[in-house]
């Protein structure tokens, strides 16, 4: 069974911080007290184990990675054309600030207990088995969606050079398939290092892009011309959706929130490898606190320069946003076009696939950890927590690449319609997803004070405490609650008489949240479990295990400095390259 049938045992606890001992532990809720829960013996199983083969370079950069994917590069077009400059700029500040808040919440709980299944682990840990139940199959999903959708974006994109009547787009999907399933296959250590190099070409691109973007602004293009802020005058900042006036113009903000999320979902995929990362707490801290400036550089910044580039009454800019995917979809390509330059748009769709692939490669790595993760939580067959002799999930990994078939579904253009309403759920997914983690952190302060742990015994604690959880919290509720005001809305452009309620994108856009409760209720009504309180959260059970694996990764990283053996190559990264990265 999980862990939800608890057993009572006695560990002694290596503690984070001098301050702190076993005595205290034991008066505080450790894992001597009568009514602490414990992990079952399975969880021990070196055959159901991860190897914590990540890297810090590796772990910072697949964070990033993340946070960068055609949402940005693409989807900034659809945005600034629906709502205007000021819209977008607003919007995604404001999901920014957000996001910033939902991974600093995670990053406290992950610091002091690296856990390997994630934040699903956290949530019915700290919170209740019930939330973590739904949460891991509700991020599950979002990832059994986005593989075979990335897939068949990939191919999509390779339309650009090789008609669709050429070659059928089935077959790069199946070569996209095979290529990602390998590199999962290969294990930790090579994923991480190659999604290290993905990631670095996909930051490079979008700073190389920001800086072009700059110098066109301030004319530094062929056609000479200095635009600076002149679109947020004529045609304007906002642009009215719907309606006419200020109503439409907050009509137009909101409909820019929606895109805003759906750019930056992805951002906390880093919660998913702290189980394999080394030396966890001090990693995934540093991962969390760049969180902020990536934010800021590469999503405020690109949405503020597309703005001054590029207005939102653009020809190309609406024919952009019609497009599937690929270089002609990219607001970048616009503004790179009407400043005179014609060469850029076949590099920046080459730049496109890669980013396709890496995000590909990451989410099937993803949706086979959170199975994993479900598996070691006992909310999935133990089958799935099975790991072989280099800690790779193996049946996880052919499940998940099973699922991610449903790509060949798009190969018929019947399908694509269909397809396109069900990766509507990717969203709701998401935002609920985010919704489970501040949840859990609120849980996890309450319980950590009620226990008397505090910050000086914490590797990291979120800046801006419970108040930035609750904040965002009741963002992202709102959000998901008005995620599809459009269907409700009357839009004036339709013909009169025409209108009709777009019941499948209501259906869609709306189906994750029954979902999800049925999920949460269904688990407690069926197994009878009660949330934690906080006396009762259960803060030390397996951290011992990691204080050890910490120690021992401290005391061999001293070593190898104190013997010189550190490469020139790792010196130099460290002083000069991983402050970008």
């Amino acid at each position: 069974m999980g862990v939800f049938n608890r057993k009572k045992h006695d560990v002694a606890e290596v503690s984070l911080s001098p301050q702190s001992s076993p005595i205290d532990d034991e008066k505080h809720g450790g894992e001597n007290r009568a009514d602490a829960p414990a992990q079952p013996d399975d969880m021990k199983d070196p055959h159901t184990r991860l190897q914590r083969g990540l890297k810090a370079r590796q772990v910072t950069m697949i964070a990033i990675g993340g946070a960068i994917g055609t949402g940005l590069i693409i989807g900034t077009g659809a945005a600034l054309a629906k709502a205007g400059p000021a819209s977008i700029l607003i919007s995604y500040s404001i999901v920014g600030f957000v996001v910033y808040m939902v991974m600093c919440a995670l990053g406290e709980m992950a610091a002091w207990l690296p856990l390997e299944s994630g934040f699903t682990g956290y949530a019915a840990r700290f919170c209740d088995p019930a939330l973590g139940f739904s949460l891991g199959y509700t991020y599950w999903f979002k990832y059994i969606i986005v593989t075979p959708n990335q897939l068949t974006a990939a191919a999509l994109v390779i339309q650009y050079w090789v008609d669709r009547d050429t070659i059928n787009p089935g077959v790069f999907i199946a070569i996209f398939l095979v290529a990602i399933v390998a590199i999962n296959y290969l294990g930790i250590k090579f994923f991480g290092e190659f999604e290290f190099w993905l990631s670095s070409f996909k930051v490079l691109t979008i700073v190389g892009l920001l800086i072009l973007s700059l110098i066109l602004m301030l004319g530094g293009g062929p056609d000479g011309d200095r635009k600076g802020f002149r679109y947020w005058k004529d045609p304007g900042a906002f642009k009215p959706l719907y309606k006419t006036g200020s109503a439409g113009n907050f009509i137009g903000l909101w409909a820019t929130f929606v895109t805003a999320v759906f750019a930056y979902l992805g951002t906390e995929l880093v919660g998913v490898t702290v189980g394999e990362a080394q030396n966890p707490r001090r990693v995934i801290p540093k991962a969390i606190k760049l969180t902020f400036w990536r934010i800021v550089v590469f999503y405020v910044l690109s949405v503020l320069l597309i703005g001054t580039l590029v207005p939102y009454n653009s020809d190309r800019l609406s024919f952009a946003t019609k497009q599937t995917t690929g270089a002609s979809a990219s607001p970048f390509v616009v503004a790179i076009t009407e400043s005179g330059i014609a060469v850029l748009p076949g590099f920046l769709n080459a730049c496109i696939l890669i980013f396709v692939f890496s995000a590909a490669n990451s989410d099937l790595y993803i949706a086979t950890r959170t199975l994993y993760g479900l598996a070691k939580e006992g909310n999935a067959h133990r089958i799935f927590a099975r790991t072989d002799k280099r800690g790779l999930p193996v049946y996880s990994l052919g499940a998940c690449a099973l699922i991610a078939c449903i790509a060949f579904l798009n190969v018929s253009d019947d399908s694509k319609k269909v397809f396109n309403y069900f990766v509507n759920l990717v969203t709701i997914f998401g935002l609920l997803t985010w919704i489970s983690i501040l949840v859990t952190h609120i849980y996890f302060v309450n319980a950590r004070r009620a226990q008397g742990i505090d910050k000086s015994r914490m590797a990291y604690t979120a800046p801006f405490g419970l108040y930035g959880s609750y904040f965002a919290l009741t963002f992202c509720i709102v959000v998901s609650i008005f995620k599809n005001f459009d269907v409700f809305v009357h839009d004036p452009s339709r013909e009169a008489g025409l209108q009709t309620f777009d019941y499948k994108n209501f259906i869609t856009g709306y189906l994750g949240i029954p979902l999800y409760l049925a999920m949460i209720f269904g688990y407690k009504i069926f197994n009878r479990t009660k949330g934690w309180t906080p006396l009762t959260a259960d803060f030390y059970t397996g951290k011992e295990v990691i204080d050890q694996e910490e120690a021992d990764f401290i005391a061999k990283k001293e070593a190898k400095l104190a013997s010189g053996k550190q490469s020139k190559a790792g010196v130099f990264y460290s002083k000069f390259v991983s402050w970008l990265f």
